[in-house]
């Protein structure tokens, strides 16, 4: 009788990771790309990213101790979501931005759901199309450039050269979508069998800033870019993700087909001269979509727990991230891509469950 083995509900696997644990690691993983915010925008990104955990933080521990809830802000989880949210804002925004963010997306993404673990969303995107919804003209307005680099990541010689200083405020995928614009209604002209000798000259230098937006591949993977305060240097963020991946803190099916959907589904229909002429590479270095892949599109609890999910969730991210691109009002897709994915993520592990050992199915 003093040998009967013990029998408990699963799992039988113990792990020494704990949530505090993993918290803390993807707080690792997120250091290099703040550091990289502060040195291209200056102290103003430090601010952002300080206001942005405070935020956070008070936000919950307040929320907790008026409903008498044990105080969870030691996990981390709080300090997550304040520097995801920074990194979502452009550098410049007023100070009381990244606070209402943080703040919403803690008392609003986070806690009425039961806290971390239950929250059916991604909170700091969640608190990220809140500033964007109700504050869009500081959200998509950005005024300060890069150290070493430019708004647009056009090398500033080729901007004076060329004539574009139109575009010198600009983002890369603004500058993308609104010179890609001009060359469509050129097209249309150009079918109709009109002359219009401005729109032409509008044509001519929209060709040449897309151009020079595919020279900039190294500015787009350095950081020399313009754009919200932690999502322009590659660089910086992959160190993070290896190291998540090193950790095994996150996986490689969701990054993987999210890009790979991206990249394929750019080069089909994302050119300005018909199918199979767009730049991929361009759309994976710009914007949010590293940022997104490896540190958002991941998170535990708002993506699939299945293999053949998570596949089929970093599709479904791509799709929707390229169809915002190249038809929607913004020129940036990935933060709502992910959050309407988030609301897939029920129905997705349900019928991508692997089949139970064993389980002889009835006809």
């Amino acid at each position: 009788m003093e040998n009967r083995l013990v029998v408990s509900a699963s799992p039988h696997i113990a792990h020494k990771d704990s949530v505090k644990k993993i918290m803390f690691g993807v707080v690792i993983s997120l250091l290099p790309a703040a550091v990289g915010g502060v040195y291209f925008f200056g102290a103003k990104a430090a601010w952002v990213i300080v206001l942005a955990i405070l935020s956070a933080v008070i936000t919950e521990a307040l929320i907790e101790k008026l409903t008498k809830k044990p105080i969870t802000i030691a996990d981390g989880s709080a300090i997550v979501t304040g520097i995801l949210l920074a990194f979502n804002v452009p550098p410049e925004v007023p100070w009381w931005i990244p606070v209402i963010g943080s703040a919403f997306a803690i008392a609003i993404g986070k806690v009425p759901f039961g806290g971390l673990g239950y929250n059916p969303m991604n909170p700091a995107l969640l608190g990220r199309a809140f500033l964007l919804a109700s504050w869009p003209s500081h959200m998509t307005i950005f005024k300060t450039a890069p150290k070493d680099g430019s708004l647009s990541g056009i090398n500033l010689a080729a901007i004076k050269s060329y004539g574009l200083d139109a575009i010198t405020s600009a983002t890369p995928l603004n500058v993308f979508k609104t010179q890609r614009g001009i060359l469509f209604e050129w097209h249309d002209v150009l079918k109709s069998g009109m002359e219009n000798p401005a729109l032409q000259a509008k044509a001519d230098l929209a060709n040449n800033a897309i151009s020079q937006l595919s020279d900039s591949y190294a500015n787009l993977f350095w950081g020399r870019v313009g754009g919200c305060v932690g999502e322009t240097s590659v660089f910086l963020l992959l160190i993070g993700a290896l190291y998540l991946i090193y950790k095994r803190y996150i996986g490689l099916r969701i990054p993987l087909t999210y890009i790979g959907t991206v990249a394929v589904l750019t080069w089909l229909f994302a050119g300005t001269e018909g199918l199979f002429s767009g730049d991929p590479l361009f759309h994976v270095l710009s914007g949010g979509l590293i940022l997104g892949a490896f540190f958002m599109a991941t998170d535990m609890v708002t993506s699939p727990v299945t293999p053949k999910g998570r596949i089929w969730f970093g599709v479904g991210c791509g799709v929707i991230t390229v169809i915002i691109r190249l038809v929607g009002g913004y020129p940036e897709g990935v933060s709502y891509s992910i959050l309407l994915m988030n609301l897939t993520v029920p129905l997705l592990d349900r019928y991508t469950k692997p089949k139970t050992f064993g389980k002889v199915e009835q006809k």
